[in-house]
């Protein structure tokens, strides 16, 4: 059996994204996921998770890209985001304080410190950012049990991987990330896998899935967006109108599904909550 991590990003950003991991989380069919902490909805949400948390991770997404980091004060648009990483890089004392409110944020909902840590929209690779963001982990988490601390998501697929999308993602400082991690005693995850344009048919995501659980190596993290049902009064708070919010709903009926399962064991692969911290690391083909 191969052993794959299954994390669903975005939790919190609204009631459907939140109602479909929880669902996801009660059938087995996930293994971690990446919350939004500066959602008002996380407080609310979170709770729903609290049952579950012997069989599914539940990590940092930080946030500068969403309706909450612009209502916060830090936060614009993906482009405009990407443009100050390639232009110098982000303020990191900034950075600093960004950072330090969204992990407090975590840890007085959840009462623990994060398993993980990834960014939406990938922004913890960022310049500045995850220079920021590193110093911070290093620092906080000195004296936690190796296997208590938060793991870092690095967004880079195979090697040879010809998705676009997937390789524009691993050339945003994917390897700058990984290597200052390593440097400072992070541990960087093996490669992450889910990426794509969130286009097509259910169909065509099973087809996706299939590719993923074929070719992911053992212990690597495939990503996924799930999300099922309507929003609620909460989500009028802030704007969260979801752009994906069609392709959300294809995920969730495909990985809730018998196909699903039946993919998994044709397969072999076992979905496991964590990653043994001996191999999270181990320099494969996909690191190359």
């Amino acid at each position: 059996m191969k052993h794959l991590i299954l994390n669903a990003d975005d939790f919190a950003f609204n009631a459907a994204v939140s109602r479909g991991i929880v669902t996801l989380a009660q059938k087995g069919r996930l293994t971690a996921t990446s919350a939004m902490t500066l959602s008002p909805r996380w407080a609310t949400d979170a709770p729903a998770l609290a049952e579950f948390r012997a069989q599914i991770d539940v990590g940092l997404h930080l946030d500068w890209t969403s309706p909450f980091a612009i209502n916060a004060g830090h936060g614009f648009g993906l482009k405009r985001a990407m443009l100050s990483a390639v232009l110098g890089g982000f303020n990191k004392t900034t950075a600093r304080v960004v950072i330090e409110r969204q992990l407090d944020a975590f840890e007085q909902v959840w009462q623990v410190s994060p398993s993980h840590i990834d960014g939406h929209q990938h922004v913890h690779q960022f310049k500045g950012i995850r220079d920021a963001l590193v110093d911070i982990m290093a620092k906080r988490y000195n004296g936690v049990p190796s296997d208590q601390k938060p793991y870092l998501r690095i967004s880079k697929g195979a090697s040879g991987w010809l998705d676009v999308k997937a390789n524009v993602i691993a050339a945003l400082n994917a390897n700058a990330i990984k290597n200052i991690a390593t440097k400072a005693g992070i541990t960087p995850a093996k490669g992450l896998f889910g990426i794509y344009n969130f286009e097509g048919s259910e169909a065509d995501f099973a087809r996706l899935m299939a590719q993923w659980l074929r070719e992911a190596p053992d212990y690597t993290i495939i990503m996924c967006h799930p999300a099922h049902g309507v929003l609620d009064a909460l989500d009028s708070v802030i704007d969260a109108d979801d752009a994906i919010a069609q392709a959300r709903q294809r995920e969730f009926n495909y990985l809730s599904s018998d196909d699903f399962a039946q993919a998994l064991l044709h397969a072999s692969v076992d979905l496991k909550k964590s990653i043994p911290i001996n191999l999270i690391s181990m320099k494969g083909p996909e690191t190359a």
